[in-house]
Formats: structure tokens, C-alpha cells, sequence
């Protein structure tokens, strides 16, 4: 196939340090061109990809010194690019939500793929309302908040298990906070746990522009380099380092985190996740096998004094079975072929009778599939 793949110019491709979404494009392009499609990826000029490389910017848009305004251009000028080419691709995957669905589903006759990695707001939604494309969940939590139309299934991020090593067995006992540093994700709540327990935390994390008061006023004030460390943002080899050294994984997410990427990492480094019960983590983490699934700071200071109990390489077994790479391309390949095969089947009945098949007019079409873990739900 001919694939384009839109990515988001705020981080290259792959992120050297925090960029999920990226993370995620990038091991997707780099596997369908090892099968032998024929990609082009759309990402910022620093990006790094066996893929055929279209940018529009030299580099990644975040430390880039441009305004909200000069980045704007940019982003629709990626897009623009794609929808200039689109006539030469079988497909188009678009990661860049919402801008791409506006401008290139409705105006271009090459089928478009979005994947959803963030939670819509009722503006995303209004336009998933009017978008004339195809667009796939990342999770069952993610999925509930979403219209059936258009939808092609739900299909979990990935990792690259072999890039992770399992971390020894006896670890050094600190429990580790590793993701972006806001609210949301409940930095400050780690902090509470540590506290209680008298646990050393090592938060590590980025913090954006948006994010600097919470930081500032919640997180700070609580790191005295002693029991709350903080350590800064990961790169590659120090977040792998981190994981597979922590006693475990603090998730005190506040809000319905479409994914976790994170958690998965972490699994795949052998150490256990406690995390609240929100979002998708009960999709991710298999209560008492993988770490637990809490709904309070009381019960994650209970869960600590559990992980022990927890097998390092059952959670590895755990991410190697539902969310390595493989797994993952196979099932957006086919959702490529679905989405193709409604096109072709579209084409050769008459506009006046047509309407979407029965297996994409219900929703989920790859829920078996791609969704074999177990739910805690």
C-alpha cells in the first residue's frame, strides 16, 4: 500500500525525550515499511524515519522560538502539503488532530484514517460529527465518549518491548512518577503517597508552558532532593533506566486518560503500575497480576505494601502478549484494508441506495482483535 502518515510538527519523529503521540507514528511507519509499504511521513525536518520525509519545518515546533501564530502556519502547511500529494497514496493516516479533519477528509477522494490520541472536547466532537472520514480509538474508555460513525475499531498503542529491558529483581525500592507534570496526571498525589509512606519519589517529567504555575505552586515546593526528588525530563536511555529500576509505577491520573503509554513501559521493564481508576488504565494494568487499580490515595498506600507479591516477568509477558508493536500494525493494517475494501464495495453500488456497510455502520469492527487484555472495569 501507499501510506501517507500525518504526524504532529511539536515533537520529531520519534520524540529524544516525552511525545507519545510521536512515539507511536514513528513505530508505526518504521514497521509498515519494514513489511514493505511504501510510506511518506509528514513530520517536522529533524525527524528520523526510513520512510520518505515531507517537511515543511527544519524542526520540531516545541524550543522552536516561534509565536502560537507562526506555529499555526506551520501545522496547516503540513497538512496542506499532504492534501497537495494525497492523489499519490492509497490511504492517509492522519495523528494530527483536529486541524487535518477539516481540511483534507472532506476535501480529498483518498479514504482518511484518523487516530484519536487525545480526549475530544465537545468542539472535536461537533466536527467528528461532520468528518467524512474513518477514525479509530485507542481505548474502550476513549471510544465511549465517541460517535459510531466512522468509526473502525479501537486499537491500543504499542511499545517496542525489545527496546526495554527487564529490570533486575531486586530493585532499588523508590517509587517513580514518569510523565508529563500537571494536574492531570497527579504529580502532587504521588507526593502525598511518598509522604505517607516515607518512600523516596522520583518524579520525572517535562513540563509545558501551561503547566509551569501547577508545577511551581503544587510540585516544587515539595521537592527537597531527599525523599521527593526531582529529576527532570527522561531521554531515551534514562527513562529505561528508571523503569526497570523502581520498586514501582505511581499513576495517579485525575482525569480519563485515553491511553497510558507509560504504564505499558513501565510493565515492559518488569515494574508493577498502581493506578487510579480512570480512563483506560484498567484496560492496561490487570488488577493484582500486572500492579493494581486503586480509587484513592488510602488504597495506593495499601498497593505499595502489595507489590511485592507482583511478578516482574508477567508484567513483561503481559505487554510482549497485547502491546508490542506487531500486534499493533497488524490490526491499523487492517483497518487500512477494511476501510479500502468499503471504498471499492461503495464505488459499485448506486449513489441513490448507497450507505456504509453494516460492519463500519456499527462501530467496532477490531474490538476482538485488538483488545484482548483483561478488563477491570
Amino acid at each position: 500500500m501507499r501510506i501517507a502518515q500525518i504526524a504532529p510538527l511539536e515533537m520529531r519523529v520519534p520524540p529524544k525525550g516525552y511525545g507519545g503521540t510521536e512515539l507511536i507514528v514513528s513505530l508505526l511507519t518504521e514497521e509498515l515499511v519494514r513489511r514493505g509499504h511504501e510510506v511518506t511521513l509528514f513530520a517536522s525536518g529533524d525527524s528520523a524515519t526510513r520512510a520518505k520525509l515531507s517537511s515543511v519545518y527544519p524542526v520540531m515546533l516545541r524550543g522552536s522560538g516561534l509565536d502560537e501564530r507562526e506555529a499555526l502556519i506551520y501545522r496547516t502547511w503540513n497538512i496542506v502539503s499532504c492534501l497537495e500529494q494525497a492523489h499519490g497514496f492509497d490511504i492517509v493516516h492522519n495523528h494530527g488532530w483536529p486541524e487535518a479533519l477539516a481540511l483534507l477528509a472532506n476535501l480529498i477522494d483518498v479514504p482518511m484514517l484518523t487516530t484519536l490520541h487525545g480526549n475530544p472536547g465537545s468542539a472535536e466532537r461537533a466536527l467528528l460529527q461532520a468528518y467524512k472520514g474513518y477514525y479509530n480509538a485507542i481505548s474502550r474508555s476513549q471510544k465511549a465518549m465517541l460517535p459510531d460513525k466512522g468509526c473502525v475499531g479501537v486499537i491500543h498503542n504499542a511499545i517496542d518491548c525489545k527496546s526495554y529491558s527487564l529490570g533486575p529483581e531486586k530493585r532499588d525500592g523508590y517509587l517513580l512518577f514518569l510523565s508529563r507534570i500537571n494536574k492531570e496526571k497527579g504529580a502532587h498525589i504521588a507526593i502525598q503517597v511518598a509522604k505517607r509512606l516515607k518512600r523516596r519519589l522520583i518524579i520525572a517529567g517535562n513540563v509545558d508552558t501551561v503547566d509551569e504555575e501547577y508545577f511551581r505552586k503544587l510540585v516544587l515546593p515539595q521537592v527537597d532532593g531527599d525523599l521527593i526528588q526531582y529529576f527532570g525530563e527522561a531521554d531515551y536511555q534514562q527513562k529505561r533506566e528508571l523503569l526497570s529500576h523502581a520498586h514501582c509505577l505511581l499513576a495517579p491520573i485525575t482525569w480519563p486518560e485515553p491511553f497510558g503509554l507509560f504504564m505499558v513501559e513501565a510493565m515492559a521493564c518488569g515494574t508493577p503500575v498502581i493506578a487510579f481508576d480512570h480512563g483506560a488504565a484498567p484496560e492496561i494494568v490487570v488488577h493484582g497480576e500486572t500492579g493494581f487499580i486503586v480509587h484513592s490515595v488510602e488504597e495506593m498506600v495499601e498497593a505499595v505494601g502489595e507489590v511485592h507479591h507482583i511478578d516482574h516477568k508477567l508484567c513483561r509477558e503481559h505487554v510482549e502478549r497485547h502491546f508490542d508493536v506487531p500486534r499493533m500494525v497488524d490490526d491499523y493494517v487492517a483497518a487500512y484494508e477494511r476501510i479500502l475494501e468499503t471504498r471499492r464495495a461503495a464505488a459499485q453500488i448506486p449513489a441513490h441506495i448507497s450507505t456504509l456497510p453494516p460492519h463500519v455502520a456499527g462501530g467496532i469492527i477490531l474490538d476482538k482483535k485488538s483488545t484482548g487484555t483483561k478488563s477491570n472495569n
